[in-house]
């Protein structure tokens, strides 16, 4: 879920970090490829009309077209996201998989998935995505404890991210790919005063990764900060 890039108070007070400075936001996006077309157009269009007050939910076209470049890398057959909304990212993810590939889609709500629906059948990916609407940590415990998910994308409740990331790292197969959004809390990751739950859980997931033997990853100033995680 993107977070503006343009400077803005943060839950203690200070100034947010400008992780892409707005002068270049939209040429990051017009040096995107594949360009966004009329179907994800039509869907940024409609969340930002129909959600005014939960826009920066969505990613923006150059984070979901990093998502498919690397899908499209690690050969991605089977893939699971965490935090839907109205499914920018799941449509380009799916769009990366082959026409026999699998995308668990989790979230919560049925108002706002219920609009990704109608863009994913649009698109004719709709064959690839299967929605499970329940808390996503129940989503995953559920799934058999086998390496078999090639690409993951979380993008959900922070303070469930230490959760998501344990219960998706032990089912990836080696060589396989998880991305983790606003891994840097508009800066906030750096600042002391900052102790909102969602921060520390943030902080907690970063710091597991970092240590973690089973994988190598790396964080990108990508709009709000992303981690690029690999199972060794």
């Amino acid at each position: 879920m993107d977070s503006t890039s343009s400077p803005s108070p943060g839950s203690s007070g200070s100034p947010a970090f400008p992780i892409t400075h707005p002068a270049l936001s939209d040429y990051l996006i017009a040096h995107a490829t594949p360009a966004a077309d009329e179907v994800l157009r039509d869907l940024a269009e409609e969340t930002h009309r129909t959600l005014p007050r939960h826009t920066s939910m969505q990613i923006t076209h150059d984070e979901g077209a990093f998502l498919a470049l690397l899908a499209r890398l690690v050969g991605a057959r089977r893939a699971v996201e965490v935090g839907t909304f109205t499914g920018y990212s799941s449509l380009c993810v799916a769009r990366a998989l082959p026409p026999d590939g699998h995308l668990l889609a989790c979230d919560v709500s049925e108002e706002w998935t219920a609009i990704a629906r109608r863009y994913w059948e649009r698109a004719g990916v709709a064959d690839r995505i299967e929605l499970r609407l329940a808390p996503a940590a129940e989503t995953l415990r559920a799934l058999p404890r086998e390496e078999t998910i090639d690409f993951a994308f979380i993008d959900a409740d922070k303070e469930g991210y230490p959760v998501y990331y344990e219960e998706l790292v032990v089912r990836l197969r080696p060589g396989g790919v998880i991305v983790l959004d606003n891994v840097l809390r508009e800066g906030r990751v750096v600042d002391p005063s900052a102790t909102g739950s969602g921060d520390r859980a943030i902080r907690e997931v970063n710091a597991t990764i970092a240590a973690d033997p089973r994988v190598e990853s790396v964080i990108l100033p990508l709009r709000d900060g992303v981690t690029v995680v690999r199972k060794r």
